[in-house]
């Protein structure tokens, strides 16, 4: 694998999710479901704390309990006046394993064109990944090549995990995107929705829309931070596109 504070940034593939429970309230799982769920918590939550209260905050980040709504993707490349430019583009829905298809139809066609390709995300390689990993093995999905990581070492799975590269080895500190954008002087727009409101704006107003636009907004984010690692100059806005 090539040195990560050397990767040209026309390998990079930039990618983030945004994930929901199943099921839109504890009461609505299958009885088994529910039993399920309470054994997994009773391992890591608090005594006094129900399992309907802890399937709304942590379901969705449970492959085991939880669906993808959405994934966002970018990448750079040069346009013909030599600008560093960055092209999005979204998978999301309802039909979980339709989007899975979609997203994996599009980016074997990158990893062919540019077999050393990267993933660049914020906490890809214990979140991002492993999740798109679990969930396509549940819809009966194949593995692509681009996620074939079993018996890999670390540095040889292709991952740029901006997280990883703000620890510098500190392997206790946790750092999330929109604290480390601001540290390092890239612009966070304020819209609104967080990661902790995504269920509701799911279940309740059914605006997949703005969830989209909130998950290309943290890929944007996080391919900017590349580029401050990069110690190269940050995308203006009007070199940010995105895919009809």
């Amino acid at each position: 694998m090539a040195n990560q504070s050397h990767i040209l940034p026309d390998r990079i593939m930039v990618l983030d999710i945004e994930t929901v429970p199943q099921f839109a309230s504890f009461e609505k799982l299958p009885e088994v479901w529910k039993d399920l769920w309470a054994d997994k918590i009773s391992k890591t939550m608090p005594e006094n704390f129900s399992a309907a209260d802890s399937y709304q905050q942590r379901a969705g980040i449970q492959a085991e309990f939880g669906k993808i709504i959405c994934i966002s993707t970018g990448f750079f490349y040069t346009d013909k006046g030599g600008r560093l430019c960055f092209r999005l583009k979204s998978y999301a829905g309802d039909d979980e394993k339709k989007l899975l298809q979609s997203f994996t139809i599009d980016i074997e066609k990158f990893h062919h064109t540019t077999p050393d390709m990267h993933f660049a995300g914020h906490n890809i390689k214990e979140f991002d990944i492993p999740y798109i990993s679990r969930r396509m093995l549940i819809n009966q999905l194949s593995l692509p090549a681009f996620l074939q990581f079993s018996g890999k070492k670390p540095w040889e799975t292709n991952l740029i995990d901006t997280m990883q590269l703000w620890k510098f080895g500190d392997y206790k500190n946790y750092t999330s995107l929109h604290l480390l954008a601001n540290c390092l002087g890239i612009e966070t727009p304020k819209d609104g929705i967080d990661g902790s409101m995504v269920k509701d704006v799911y279940y309740k107003e059914k605006d997949i829309r703005r969830i989209v636009e909130y998950c290309q907004k943290d890929v944007v984010a996080v391919a900017q931070i590349f580029l401050r690692f990069q110690q190269l100059p940050l995308l203006p806005k009007e070199n940010i596109f995105i895919a009809g």
